[in-house]
């Protein structure tokens, strides 16, 4: 049995970590990237599907491809966040079950089905997200995720030539504290959890 993390490490991922909307001057190194990622594969997804995709856009030229594709008020945030990651999911992640998944024919459950395949992709590259939030903070990163942007305008700039589609991005960096909004009010546990 493990034991419960304590509550420095409860706070940096949870209680005190916030969504970011500026950013300090500070590179994020390719390096920190790649150790994010590690600890995001690891994490379960159903069948261990893992049809997440990560574009870390952090170069010039990527910011320029991402502007068109950003609402107006996830523009200035974006452009000077030290990473933009876009994370997509690939519309065939069933190709690679029979790596993923060898003690089954797990690609055949989903290549009869669009409507089965893109829900299996959607909600699973969804939960990977949420665990490279949770990565990226326990890495001493802070994080700004959104969904404020336009996804056909977004594929057709990173993704025309392959089966990846957009999700949502997520703003990466070493956050600007002065920036962040007041934290708003959370749903008590009495008005959204039952108990059956």
């Amino acid at each position: 049995m493990h034991e419960s993390l304590d509550q420095s490490a409860l706070a940096q991922l949870f209680t005190d970590a916030r969504s970011h909307n500026g950013w300090q001057d500070l590179p994020v190194a390719d390096s920190l990237l790649e150790q994010i990622y590690d600890l995001v594969k690891m994490a379960p997804t159903s069948a261990n599907c893992s049809p997440a995709r990560f574009v870390f856009v952090r170069t010039p030229q990527g910011k320029e491809w991402l502007k068109p594709c950003l609402s107006s008020g996830n523009l200035e945030k974006t452009m000077s966040a030290p990473v933009s990651v876009i994370v997509a999911y690939d519309s065939r992640f069933y190709d690679a079950l029979p790596e993923l998944f060898p003690h089954a024919d797990a690609r055949s459950w989903f290549t009869g089905s669009p409507e089965i395949s893109h829900e299996t992709a959607f909600r699973n590259s969804s939960m990977q997200a949420a665990y490279f939030i949770m990565a990226a903070r326990s890495m001493g990163l802070d994080t700004g995720p959104m969904s404020g942007f336009d996804a056909k305008v977004l594929d057709q700039a990173f993704f025309s030539d392959s089966h990846w589609k957009s999700n949502m991005l997520i703003n990466l960096g070493y956050g600007d504290s002065g920036k962040v909004f007041d934290r708003l009010p959370r749903l008590s546990y009495s008005k959204t959890c039952i108990l059956t």
